[in-house]
């Protein structure tokens, strides 16, 4: 199979003596390259409270205003243990103060279909899907060693909703990812909350934790043989030098039972395949080899109901993020917030299947697409127009319709090849290094897509 994109894996000896840094060499596989979607899922006990302060996306919101006010649901065991903040307010208020793990044992997801839910996933044309094994909560959505019943499995919803995830990814055929979270653990580590950026991220970092953070990924390995590993906000340091319980051994454990797997960038600069931007932040990465974007429908990864259409992507402003990344070289990971019960809220079903219809229609020009040569044909916001390459066709998303003049365009476009998604011959004259032409209003909402032949 053809491969694409080449990434450096370091790890270290010794954390002090970077010439003791080991370097591995992997070839990104094309199937992620193709893949161009993802689909996230966020689901915890915070999904019970589902509560968070819609302030904005991350990237684009003061850090010193971030914490206190955090707009991730999913953040919630961190927020009401800020004295001030309204989420603290909001438990008192409404659950009298009690403690975060009584959500664990109230999560009843009585109506999770995995088989329906992954159908929708997949008919969003995604090709691999990744669910929370453990958030920052430390609550893990299978019997995880080590975890005392603290899991899915012993309370709760008193299943393996990673398994169950697994199944239907596989029986789905789609690629399945696991997120885990191995910089931050506020149980185990029974760490002070998170209230500033400025202050060190107060994550665990000795030998217990990485030996308990380690056999939990290995677990995940072991019993779903994950495609894509997901890493969050760093690894214990202790677990970074080689060793029995290192982060080089966990690699090695993953490539050999997937050797067309793929890690992301969030294991303290010490491996990657693929880049990780998300929302508005560490943009920097992006059009750097592989790369990802992550980003919720709304300002909340996890289920949030203080959000409404307000706050979420519409279907065609999904369609019109996702177009914008795929044209820059990257993939989207979408995410989903279940509510506790299990069910995609109304909102967010609404974009996926409006993504989903698009996608049906305009899908083979983006998936499996690469940039498009910036000498050839660049992006433009006026009109908004984003280019895709697939073979020898150079594919034109523009979000107009009616006349439009689409600037910067070499003479290696044809014009008189112009089609529209269906086929259908599009009329379109030259003038200089534009091109002219009237475009009809899309079956589906969203960019209109004119496809050109590409002159050798």
């Amino acid at each position: 199979m053809k491969k694409e994109h080449q990434s450096v894996a370091m790890f270290k000896d010794d954390p002090v003596r970077p010439e003791n840094y080991r370097r591995f060499e992997r070839d990104v596989p094309e199937w992620f390259t193709d893949a161009k979607l993802g689909v996230f899922v966020h689901w915890g006990p915070y999904s019970v409270p589902a509560w968070a302060e819609p302030i904005g996306e991350l990237g684009t919101i003061e850090k010193q205003y971030w914490f206190t006010h955090n707009p991730y649901a999913e953040w919630y065991f961190n927020t009401i243990r800020i004295e001030d903040s309204p989420a603290a307010e909001h438990q008192r208020e409404v659950y009298g103060g009690a403690p975060y793990d009584d959500f664990l044992d109230q999560w009843n997801p009585d109506e999770f279909d995995p088989e329906e839910f992954l159908a929708l996933v997949k008919s969003t044309g995604a090709g691999y899907f990744v669910p929370t094994t453990k958030h920052h909560d430390g609550v893990t959505l299978w019997d995880a060693p080590g975890t005392d019943g603290r899991n899915t499995v012993a309370r709760g919803p008193k299943r393996d909703l990673i398994g169950a995830f697994e199944k239907a990814t596989r029986d789905a055929g789609l690629r399945f990812g696991v997120y885990y979270s191995g910089g931050l653990d506020w149980h185990f580590s029974q760490l002070p909350p998170i209230t500033d950026e400025g202050q060190e991220f107060g994550r665990p970092v000795d030998a217990a934790y990485a030996e308990y953070a380690y056999d939990h990924v290995v677990d995940l390995i072991d019993r779903y043989s994950p495609d894509v590993l997901w890493g969050d906000i760093e690894w214990p340091d202790a677990g970074k030098p080689s060793g029995p319980f290192s982060m080089e051994n966990l690699f090695e454990k993953f490539y050999a039972a997937s050797p067309e797997g793929v890690a992301n960038d969030r294991w303290g600069e010490t491996h990657w395949d693929f880049r990780t931007s998300e929302y508005q932040n560490g943009t920097s990465v992006e059009g750097t080899g592989a790369w990802e974007n992550c980003r919720g429908i709304g300002f909340s990864f996890g289920h949030n109901t203080q959000e409404d259409e307000r706050h979420l992507l519409s279907g065609p402003a999904a369609v019109a993020t996702f177009v914008d990344i795929v044209s820059r070289g990257g993939n989207l990971l979408l995410n989903v917030g279940l509510t506790a019960r299990g069910t995609v809220p109304d909102l967010q079903r609404r974009t996926l299947e409006h993504l989903a219809a698009w996608n049906a229609a305009n899908g083979d020009a983006v998936f499996g697409s690469r940039p498009l040569d910036a000498g050839i044909a660049g992006p433009s916001d006026e009109p908004w127009v984003r280019w895709t390459r697939t073979g020898g066709i150079a594919n034109a998303f523009v979000d107009a319709t009616g006349d439009v003049r689409l600037t910067g365009v070499s003479e290696a476009v044809d014009a008189a090849s112009a089609r529209l998604a269906d086929g259908t011959p599009l009329a379109v004259t030259r003038d200089g290094d534009a091109l002219v032409a009237r475009l009809p209003e899309p079956a589906v909402a969203g960019p209109v897509l004119v496809r050109f032949e590409l002159a050798d």
